[in-house]
């Protein structure tokens, strides 16, 4: 926080500042936003993500991230990322695991994570099929962090802290024939000792996300307002957005206000980190839209139009052709419908078809 003067924008504003600081620009090969991974959920969608980007997934590594959801990031930061990912004391460590199912052990707090990281460590050396690393790692941790599956008739650790704990375990996430395998990486790392570099990617996330509150960034790390307070960066401007207040880095301030007009037309996939702000309201007013959209699971991609969302998307697959079927929430132009003829292929070149096409719901 400093001295600097509110800033006061609209909607259409800070969009447009969104839009340009993820890069959909497609002026560089290696987007910015990755600084904060490109979810993978469902598998194949972060290519997607960085294809409407004008990136590959060239060079990139998918580990358990964010919330302990699969992420593509660089391999050359994923040890500074476990540091800034470190839950910052122990009451912000049980905030991240704490669910029904391990109540008691997650009182456990940074015990819960290290425990379960140098489990990882011991078992994954090499490939191996995540059930199997379950079975391991639930048997090497404290009872109070796995809970009794009856269909199993056996005790598994919780799937949260499972996850969560992944990449302080110097794990990396892949398939087989559908089924997720477990393999070291190829450059582990010990696990931290605490966290560091936290305020770093908060302000990460603000710059991506924002402006933003501390309880829309909280929730994009999976933890609570209060825990994160401590790490809240300086550096930072107040920002009112429709009169709402909000924070942004300082050094974001003229992008803000002179955030450009664009008619790029794009394909976000689910889970793209552009859909991952905590103001969906915003992103997308209409309340209706936000259900049809964000859906639990099996949620379609966003047509984006501009800066707004115009529809939604599917896409299916079959041999070397990808058809991908568009709903919009109203009448298209032709210049949108149009773009979307080349998205279509974008798309297909990023699911390794060769092929594809559009079809209008």
């Amino acid at each position: 926080m400093n001295g600097t003067a509110r800033i006061d924008v609209s909607r259409e504003q800070v969009l447009r500042y969104r839009v340009a600081a993820h890069g959909f620009d497609r002026a560089s090969r290696a987007p910015e936003v990755l600084a904060l991974g490109v979810q993978d959920t469902p598998y194949g969608s972060a290519p997607v993500a960085l294809a409407a980007r004008g990136a590959s997934s060239g060079g990139l590594e998918r580990v358990w991230s964010m919330r302990g959801a699969p992420h593509l990031h660089r391999r050359a930061e994923l040890a500074t990322l476990a540091r800034a990912l470190w839950p910052l004391d122990d009451a912000d460590a049980t905030a991240r695991i704490s669910t029904s199912a391990i109540k008691e052990g997650a009182k456990l707090g940074l015990a819960a994570y290290r425990v379960t990281a140098e489990a990882f460590r011991r078992t994954v050396v090499e490939p191996m099929g995540k059930g199997v690393v379950s079975t391991a790692v639930s048997a090497a941790v404290p009872e109070s962090l796995t809970y009794w599956c009856a269909p199993c008739g056996a005790r598994h650790i919780s799937g949260l802290l499972f996850q969560q704990a992944g990449l302080f375990g110097s794990v990396r996430v892949g398939t087989d024939r559908g089924k997720t395998v477990l393999s070291p990486l190829g450059s582990p790392f010990p696990v931290p000792d605490a966290a560091a570099g936290t305020g770093d990617l908060i302000g990460a996330c603000l710059r991506f996300l924002g402006p933003a509150g501390r309880a829309e960034v909280a929730a994009f790390l999976g933890t609570r307002p209060t825990a994160i307070r401590s790490a809240w960066p300086d550096g930072l401007v107040e920002v009112a957005v429709d009169g709402v207040p909000a924070w942004l880095p300082e050094s974001e301030a003229d992008a803000l206000r002179g955030a450009p007009r664009t008619d790029a037309v794009r394909l976000l996939p689910p889970g793209d980190p552009y859909l991952q702000a905590g103001d969906r309201s915003l992103l997308l007013p209409e309340r209706a839209r936000q259900k049809e959209l964000w859906r639990a699971v099996g949620g379609p991609g966003a047509v984006l139009a501009g800066s707004e969302i115009v529809g939604t998307w599917r896409v299916r697959g079959s041999g070397r052709r990808a058809e991908v079927t568009v709903t919009g929430f109203g009448a298209l132009s032709a210049a949108v419908r149009g773009a979307l003829e080349a998205e279509a292929q974008t798309v297909a070149g990023a699911r390794g078809a060769e092929e594809g096409i559009v079809r209008f719901a």
